[in-house]
């Protein structure tokens, strides 16, 4: 680690704006090196809580009693939420849809914690591409799992355009990609009543799970909120 204890891994122009990619050692945590994204200068996600995208693919997984099963992962990120699905032997096959090429590279460049670990699954395909326009188009493939961590929230989205999967047209449009039983996923770091009922129209079965943590870099409680709908 440098003497200025951070490290710039990449920096990169995309359609959303700069996208950092960076290491830093924590001053409260010496000893603690942490890996985090930030989308115009705005901080997007970090390797030292990751909770709730791993209880993303982990309630999803318990939801489904199937085996041999066919998971589709929106949002790469640092690729927490698809290693949680790989961690099961239930799973099959697994295909993340990432926006941005970047994400896909640094990925297979190394430069993310899990990087050995998902180079080498070979149950793995990654796919640069917009999940939202995928769940609208009409299916190609079915899935068993369908699992979502792309926008900040359902009222909070990286683009305006991601709004029409979030309404009760767009889940019935997405429900269509998931097999008989399939359950779909969705990650928001805030609380959507709203969104909750566009679900319960489209789905018969709707669960909403707090993971709450303790962020010691702002001394504060965080809660975010995972939405599953299966039926």
């Amino acid at each position: 680690m440098s003497k200025s204890n951070l490290e710039i891994l990449a920096y990169e122009q995309t359609p959303l704006g700069l996208l950092f990619l960076r290491r830093r050692e924590l001053l409260s945590q010496p000893g603690t090196i942490v890996t985090e994204v930030t989308l115009n200068h705005e901080f997007l996600m970090s390797s030292l809580y990751t909770e709730s995208e791993r209880v993303l693919a982990e309630h999803a997984l318990g939801m489904h009693k199937g085996q041999d099963l066919s998971v589709l992962v929106g949002g790469l990120g640092l690729g927490y939420t698809a290693y949680e699905a790989l961690k099961s032997a239930r799973v099959s096959h697994l295909e993340v849809v990432e926006l941005l090429p970047q994400v896909i590279q640094w990925t297979r460049d190394g430069l993310i914690p899990l990087s050995d670990e998902l180079n080498q699954e070979s149950r793995l395909v990654l796919t640069c591409g917009d999940v939202y326009e995928r769940m609208q188009a009409p299916p190609v493939d079915q899935f068993d799992l369908i699992l979502i961590d792309v926008d900040h929230s359902p009222e909070e989205r990286l683009a305006d355009e991601n709004i029409s999967f979030y309404t009760t047209a767009g889940l019935q449009a997405a429900r269509k990609h998931l097999q008989p039983d399939g359950v779909l996923a969705i990650w928001s770091y805030a609380k959507d009543s709203a969104f909750a009922e566009s679900l319960k129209n489209v789905f018969e079965e709707v669960e909403i799970i707090p993971v709450a943590y303790d962020n010691e870099l702002i001394n504060e409680t965080r809660t975010d909120w995972l939405f599953f709908a299966r039926g």
